[in-house]
């Protein structure tokens, strides 16, 4: 296999509040990998470093504590994560005030992996989220007030109120579905990835910047699950442009992340199938970034697929119905003191990016947009009653809806199985 260039710095997250503390890995200090030819190595353990030689990666020069960032980039993932944590919130109080319905999953504490790989991406890069997509969403370009019009249900969301919290979808913004089964995103995003190298090799359509990337976004719960392993194995045997970005928030649900998996490194699984596997802090967007460029560098060149492990946590529970009392208070602490935005929000300020009055300034026109979407999708019509039905039945006349133009359900003949169709 030619040798190939990834230099991304691996950055691990302190562990020390993990659940399940007496699996707990010892902090590392940076290092950085290139990807080489296939060779079995050990991880070394020196003292309290770990460095590791996988299948496919091996040390390289250390890279800085931080990539360099400019001013606008900087105040760019400043306003995109600030967005993306104050629509959550106003999510949280829209749902207890009964604006919205069903399960609402939130991403707050987790913004720094969704801003740090997204806002690397071009118009014609696809995503593909989970459940817990609205800050993805966002990220990806779809205005506040068509995915708050989506939440409420009405005909001006991104879905005409068909998708809900969980199915956030938009086409002009390669938004290709927030997906409630864990899992079942990662196929499609593979699909995703397979038309972008069958346009670039077989059609000649790509862009001047070489093949079109897809995100799969998933978290640590989806790697025990066959769709994550067999789309692993496909995407690395034709090269497809994808990575793979775990957000693992070290709980699945209720379930601890080291309770359940058999070795708690999911970015190892990456080497075993012959693609670089990288473990990032996912509470520093700037860390976050760096690895997310090189792997979507290396995609668009035509290189394969990438598995990241973004380290991260959620400050609330795994939906608004979930009263979050299985993690402990001291690990919920010590994850909200690593606060992604408090975290990028003091890095600015001290590499005199930008003013505390200029931060300030990003934060209230954030607020003005997040409640502008509150006003809009309240305002906002329902979906009409004709559009019960469609993208339900390939032709909705002709089954759920008769030749007299009413829906064949309100037939207590349909109910019983007798209705003519």
């Amino acid at each position: 296999m030619a040798a190939a260039s990834f230099t991304a710095a691996k950055f691990l997250a302190p562990v020390a509040a993990r659940s399940g503390g007496d699996r707990a890995r010892p902090s590392p200090a940076p290092s950085a990998f290139a990807v080489r030819p296939l060779r079995r190595g050990p991880a070394r353990r020196l003292g309290s470093v770990m460095a590791v030689s996988s299948d496919v990666l091996k040390a390289a020069p250390a890279a800085t504590a931080y990539p360099a960032v400019t001013r606008e980039e900087a105040l760019e993932l400043y306003e995109d994560m600030i967005l993306g944590r104050n629509f959550e919130d106003m999510c949280a109080q829209m749902y207890y005030r009964g604006k919205m319905f069903g399960f609402v999953h939130l991403y707050n504490g987790q913004e720094a992996v969704s801003t740090g790989f997204i806002k690397q991406l071009n118009q014609p890069d696809c995503v593909v989220s989970t459940y817990r997509d609205h800050v993805h969403a966002l990220s990806k370009g779809v205005p506040a007030r068509a995915v708050m019009a989506e939440l409420f249900g009405k005909a001006t969301g991104c879905c005409r109120g068909q998708g809900g919290s969980m199915h956030m979808f938009s086409e002009p913004h390669n938004l290709l579905g927030g997906f409630a089964f864990i899992g079942e995103g990662i196929p499609v995003a593979t699909g995703a990835a397979f038309a972008a190298k069958y346009r670039h090799e077989v059609l000649k359509q790509s862009s001047p910047d070489g093949l079109d990337v897809t995100l799969a976004f998933f978290g640590d719960g989806t790697c025990n699950n066959g769709q994550f392993f067999e789309c692993l194995n496909m995407a690395q045997l034709w090269k497809l442009p994808i990575i793979f970005v775990v957000e693992n928030n070290l709980w699945a649900i209720g379930m601890s992340h080291l309770r359940s998996t058999s070795d708690p490194e999911i970015w190892k699984k990456g080497p075993a199938f012959g693609m670089p596997g990288v473990h990032v802090d996912g509470m520093d967007v700037l860390k976050v970034r760096e690895v997310a460029k090189e792997a979507i560098d290396r995609a668009r060149r035509g290189e394969g697929p990438t598995l990241v492990e973004c380290e991260t946590y959620r400050f609330r529970g795994h939906s608004l119905a979930d009263p979050d009392e299985l993690r402990r208070p001291d690990e919920k602490s010590h994850y909200a003191a690593r606060d992604p935005i408090t975290s990028l929000k003091k890095y600015i300020i001290e590499q005199n990016l930008a003013s505390e009055a200029e931060l300030k300034s990003i934060e209230k026109k954030i607020d003005d947009v997040v409640e502008e979407a509150v006003e809009f999708a309240d305002a906002s019509p329902l979906p009409p009653r004709s559009q019960l039905l469609e993208n339900v039945f390939a032709d909705p006349k002709g089954f759920g809806i008769g030749p007299d133009g009413k829906y064949r359900c309100e037939d207590p003949k349909f109910t019983q199985g007798t209705a003519q169709v």
